[in-house]
């Protein structure tokens, strides 16, 4: 049974992903996660809404199990079902969602305990606009930086599911492989919305509220003429800052 620590901190961070007047989420959109061990993890099954999300609504799932459903390019709805019922470690528990297969990917990351899958407000408009990508790959200002890392993994529209997790694992090998193998802690998804990573609930937690915070400059400085794009070497200095700089781990949101 995973630790009831680890439980809290998962609903921590759905009930914080879901305050209503941060408007990263509506309904029963969005998701969260948690890595137990190499083997399971835990994640909001499907149909529950964050906001009020309780141990009832957690699903906890075998991983390799989940990830075999990125194998499996012509699986069909009712097979996929069939898959993310084989998977849950209580066979009586809920079912995860159809994107269980992309948290199972992003919790494999080293260093990576946490995600948040969510669709705030002014980066999905972004997204949904044909500035995702230029949003995607420019910072603006120093703490978009700290918070979100000086590269956004884009990933072009892609079906939820099995094909997107496949698309995520795509462009995720590229960004590594250009990177020198860093881990990205935001991936933005053209029109379906952000994904963060981290090493605790508050990191991932503030990666998606800096995104959102960035997305709403964004627009706002579309609007007057902007943005105004911080060079490439001045990226490359804040990032390299050092302990000058809070680290989004530690904070408390």
């Amino acid at each position: 049974m995973p630790e009831p620590a680890l439980i809290e901190e998962l609903l921590w961070l759905a009930h914080a992903v879901g305050v209503e007047t941060r408007r990263l989420v509506v309904l029963t959109e969005g998701s969260v996660s948690a890595r137990v061990n190499d083997n399971e993890f835990l994640t909001k099954a499907t149909g529950f809404e964050l906001s009020n999300l309780t141990r009832e609504g957690i699903s906890a799932c075998r991983t390799n199990i989940i990830l075999g459903i990125i194998e499996q390019p012509l699986l069909d709805l009712g097979s996929l079902h069939r898959i993310l019922n084989d998977a849950l470690i209580d066979p009586t528990g809920p079912r995860a969602g159809v994107d269980a297969a992309i948290h199972a990917l992003l919790l494999g990351l080293p260093g990576v305990r946490f995600v948040v899958q969510a669709q705030p407000e002014n980066i999905l408009q972004i997204l949904c606009s044909p500035a995702g990508e230029r949003f995607a790959d420019h910072r603006m200002f120093p703490d978009e930086i700290d918070f979100c890392g000086s590269q956004t993994v884009y990933v072009p529209y892609t079906d939820p599911g099995a094909p997107l997790a496949r698309e995520i694992r795509s462009k995720l090998s590229i960004f590594q492989r250009r990177s020198q193998n860093r881990i990205p802690r935001l991936i933005l998804v053209q029109n379906q919305g952000a994904i963060a990573i981290g090493p605790t609930p508050a990191a991932a937690l503030g990666t998606m509220m800096m995104a959102e915070k960035a997305a709403s400059v964004f627009v706002g400085a579309t609007r007057l003429g902007g943005p105004l794009f911080l060079p490439p070497q001045h990226v490359i200095r804040l990032e390299a800052r050092g302990d000058d700089t809070p680290r989004p781990s530690t904070i408390l949101l």
